[in-house]
């Protein structure tokens, strides 16, 4: 699977694209009623992505602006993104009414997944105290330093390799209002370099009090992982388990089986797999009585690339 797509609606709110240069801004929608998307041109751009911005805020009032999606800042793939993160943060107090933020709303067309360059993000988070949601897309240069932040619910990082000290940063962080967390590992090849032992923090649970809906997903090692959140104290108060998109074969999902029961999930999402039919079949036996909604999809997962009849293990989102 590629990312192909720009984001359609955050918060709640559509998605709109501010002009780019040169086109009319003079029937713009209600500033609270869309999640703005600013974005330069990936290649060759007429303007920087803060010249964008400085269009935006000039043409918008800011004050009433509840979502920003952030899109493609020139030559993504070769540039971190550190000007465009001092640009919001210097533009806080223009926005104080900030609920929602997406980082890097890029697309293949402008830069692969596994290419965009990245940074530490969190000053987006200090800087704006009130943000109920961010997510951010990339993993090369990515940096998530543990923190406190009293107001986030949602926090989802897309990967196609996350790196360690990403994982362990947002396990160690303190987000005591967090209710969705959505974790994309990824795979070696693009820099993951974590282990299921690295996400014992957030399996405990204890930094997140109102976790409903976990997310770890895309990933290479998908049975380890499995097998850590059958026993994971976290599991119990969950709505929505989502270990989908990577290698899970049958030995993850016996041992997720094997645990705790599951039977009080609203869904268990674990699209993209390796399952053999057997498999499947005992866990719609087990959770589909009980009411718990369930996506075995194996979309693309046995992809033969070899042409031998070899079915070989790919997570869903790579390069």
């Amino acid at each position: 699977m590629i990312i192909g797509s720009h984001l359609e609606e955050l918060y709640g709110l559509p998605a709109f694209a501010f002009p780019g240069p040169g086109e009319a801004t003079g029937d713009l929608p209600e500033p609270d009623a869309v999640a703005w998307r600013i974005a330069a041109d990936a290649y060759d751009a007429e303007e920087q992505w803060e010249e964008a911005f400085a269009r935006f805020c000039a043409a918008v009032d800011t004050s009433r602006v509840r979502a920003l999606i952030v899109g493609a800042w020139e030559e993504a793939y070769d540039d971190a993104p550190t000007p465009v993160i001092e640009a919001l943060v210097a533009a806080r107090d223009r926005l104080p009414g900030l609920r929602s933020l997406f980082f890097a709303d890029i697309v293949c067309e402008e830069c692969e997944i596994s290419w965009i360059n990245q940074t530490d993000v969190t000053p987006l988070l200090t800087g704006f105290p009130a943000l109920e949601e961010f997510g951010v897309r990339g993993g090369q240069g990515l940096e998530f330093p543990a923190l406190r932040h009293d107001s986030l619910r949602k926090l989802v990082v897309e990967t196609g390799g996350l790196p360690v000290s990403v994982v362990r940063g947002v396990a160690a962080s303190e987000l005591p209002a967090l209710e969705h967390l959505d974790l994309w590992l990824g795979t070696s090849w693009y820099g993951a370099d974590s282990e299921a032992a690295d996400l014992a923090p957030i399996l405990s649970g204890a930094r997140l009090p109102r976790l409903r809906h976990l997310a770890l997903r895309n990933s290479e090692i998908q049975d380890e992982v499995a097998a850590a959140v059958a026993s994971a104290p976290v599991v119990a108060r969950l709505e929505v388990l989502d270990l989908s998109m990577g290698t899970l074969g049958d030995d993850g999902a016996t041992a997720l089986l094997g645990g705790q029961p599951l039977t009080h999930l609203k869904k268990l999402d674990l699209h993209h797999n390796y399952l053999s039919e057997p498999l499947r079949q005992r866990i719609r036996e087990t959770l589909e009585p009980a009411g718990v909604e369930l996506d075995l999809d194996k979309d693309d997962a046995d992809w033969d690339k070899d042409g031998d009849g070899t079915v070989h293990r790919y997570v869903s989102v790579g390069e």
